[in-house]
């Protein structure tokens, strides 16, 4: 029994050395790998150096020449051996939208101060700015911002088909309309969850703003906030609902107690 005992243990040892010895062998004709970083072609291309609000001034400080991929560089980009004095040149420029630190500055995005004011450098080509009195219970209780959506409806008084007194009506005039400014703030700072002021600036076109202005003289208008998975930010305002005038604009009037619509006015 200890023969076999001592026979066996001998077999282990020598199991033993044997893999020691091959796995030796093995790890020192390993190869090492390496895995060996591949050069890509780059550009200088402007960026912004810190966070750049809406409507704010931009300093030659807040811009720098960044390193980016070729492939990633867009046309839209500001390239360095394209635009050697860029910083210099759209310095003092406004922004017409918010930047983050690092995020490439497009020419499409900055306008020279000289061809406007804040407001206008943010209002799109083709566009008005039109401003109207709003209290906290026509104003989602204040808790619509800038660059949300809203639809605007005007609630008036006419009287009934019968001549017969009066009632009040209400009617979506236009819907998906951009808030470019609530009060003088035009873009939400420090996480503020409420704008509190006693105005709201809207973009509309030409159009609408006429029928805006005539609607704002037959009674009160509310702004009814739209949800973010509905809001078409990159669309205009569409018009719903315009009132009836004897114009060519499409606006119309109540004539004789009944009461008319025109739609399509845009």
């Amino acid at each position: 029994m200890k023969r076999a005992r001592i026979i066996v243990l001998g077999i282990a040892i020598v199991s033993a050395l044997v893999a020691a010895i091959l796995a030796k062998n093995f790890m020192g004709n390993t190869k090492v790998i390496q895995t060996v970083k591949t050069d890509y072609d780059t550009v200088k291309v402007l960026v912004a150096r810190s966070a750049i609000g809406v409507g704010t001034a931009v300093n030659k400080d807040d811009l720098k020449w960044q390193s980016w991929p070729k492939d990633g560089a867009n046309s839209g980009y500001i390239i360095q051996s394209k635009q050697k004095k860029a910083i210099t040149l759209y310095a003092g420029s406004i922004a017409r939208v918010s930047f983050l630190p690092g995020e490439p500055i497009k020419k499409q995005k900055l306008i020279k101060a000289s061809n406007g004011g804040v407001m206008a450098a943010i209002v799109r080509k083709g566009m008005r700015a039109v401003s109207t009195p709003i209290r906290e219970e026509t104003a989602a209780g204040n808790f619509i911002q800038p660059s949300d959506r809203v639809d605007v409806i005007l609630t008036r008084k006419m009287r009934k088909e019968n001549g017969q007194g009066s009632q009040h009506v209400s009617d979506t005039i236009f819907r998906n309309v951009n808030v470019l400014a609530i009060g003088q703030n035009i873009e939400m700072k420090g996480g503020k969850k409420v704008a509190a002021g006693k105005t709201a600036t809207l973009e509309l076109t030409p159009e609408q703003s006429e029928t805006m202005a005539l609607a704002r003289s037959m009674g009160e208008l509310t702004l009814s906030l739209r949800s973010l998975a509905e809001a078409s930010r990159n669309g205009s305002a569409e018009s719903d609902v315009p009132l009836n005038a004897e114009r060519s604009s499409g606006i119309s009037i109540l004539k004789y107690g009944v009461q008319s619509r025109a739609y399509g006015v845009n």
